[in-house]
């Protein structure tokens, strides 16, 4: 099967081609015109240069292709709303109309579980009104979702919409890279009591999710959470990195409300001063780690055959080999050469 994938070079993309190449299937990558694409051409990926912005970049990449995986989102960076707009939506409304245009049977959106907003009080299912906390990447992944949804409903775009949550796993520097580093460091703390849910899934389960939606003939036109059902609490999460690395577990608990504040002081000083710089702490980040996040995959059980594989205590011990080895490479002094 001839597949396309936006985003290749992230993390999911990552373990998403090294699944696919598994199954014999043939891909190829819409990648920017300066991005690194060494770690493709190792694994025979076909390299198209484009981005998801410029329409015109996306015609060639689509020919004869079956489905097409969008990943390419922007995200985890400082920038103004209308940058994330550009990508998360506009450029979500490019591909969908490039793979309509090619006649492509399938393409696979990846959304994101903060478009259901934060701290519901209950599972957020695939029903729930999409009310994004205001920030960019929330707000324009709830808007990408609501473009793919129309073009289903009135271009019938074959399409099948998948909300994550938050994917951690070996080469993940956004996430569990940062965590992990703060608690190295001796920095980490406790958002609140640290009881909360957190909402983190392993990359592989999302790859197994994405996959599985691809072949589904029920899938096309629905929407599906594809997370773990069993989370952790912030705690014990953080307490889990900290033992798999070898320091010490955080033990200052900051209240949440006193955080919340900081962070609002904080991105409104980086505005002012128009840096460049991400605030050390932002609102999403408090919210993300100090609200109770849970989302139900009843849906996905049912309708794909979606279970998780990887529970989240192995998921950290796997994500933590890698760290401990990307540390020890660093660490490693260089070869004398003559």
């Amino acid at each position: 099967m001839e597949i396309l994938i936006t985003g290749a070079t992230g993390l999911l993309g990552r373990h998403l081609i090294t699944a696919l190449q598994e199954r014999g299937d043939s891909l190829r990558a819409l990648v920017l015109p300066d991005e690194d694409t060494r770690w493709l051409e190792e694994h025979h990926v076909a390299i198209y240069r484009g981005d998801v912005r410029a329409p015109g970049t996306l015609t060639a990449p689509m020919r004869r292709v079956d489905i097409v995986f969008h990943l390419a989102g922007m995200m985890g960076v400082w920038r103004p709303l209308r940058d994330y707009h550009a990508v998360n939506v506009m450029g979500t409304e490019n591909v969908c109309r490039a793979a309509l245009a090619a006649g492509v049977r399938r393409l696979v959106h990846i959304s994101s579980w903060t478009v259901y907003g934060m701290d519901l009080g209950q599972p957020a299912r695939e029903d729930f009104p999409l009310t994004p906390f205001p920030e960019p990447y929330a707000m324009t992944k709830a808007e990408g979702d609501r473009v793919v949804q129309r073009l289903i409903a009135n271009e019938h775009l074959p399409a099948v919409i998948i909300r994550p949550g938050t994917f951690f796993g070996p080469g993940d520097r956004l996430h569990f890279g940062r965590m992990a580093d703060r608690l190295r460091a001796g920095k980490g703390i406790i958002v609140g009591s640290g009881r909360n849910a957190l909402p983190f899934v392993y990359v592989t389960d999302v790859v197994q999710g994405l996959i599985l939606a691809a072949s589904s003939e029920r899938a096309i036109g629905q929407a599906y959470n594809i997370s773990n059902d069993q989370p952790l609490t912030q705690e014990a999460f953080l307490r889990a990195i900290a033992q798999e690395i070898g320091v010490k577990p955080p033990h200052i608990h900051v209240p949440y409300r006193a955080l919340y504040a900081a962070a609002f002081t904080a991105e409104q000083v980086a505005a002012l001063t128009r840096s460049q710089k991400q605030p050390i702490v932002t609102r999403l980040g408090v919210k993300l780690f100090g609200t109770d996040n849970r989302h139900s995959i009843d849906k996905a059980r049912v309708e794909l055959g979606y279970r998780p594989r990887v529970s989240l205590r192995e998921g950290v011990r796997l994500a933590a080999v890698w760290y401990r080895e990307e540390h020890m490479l660093a660490a490693a002094p260089a070869a004398a050469t003559v």
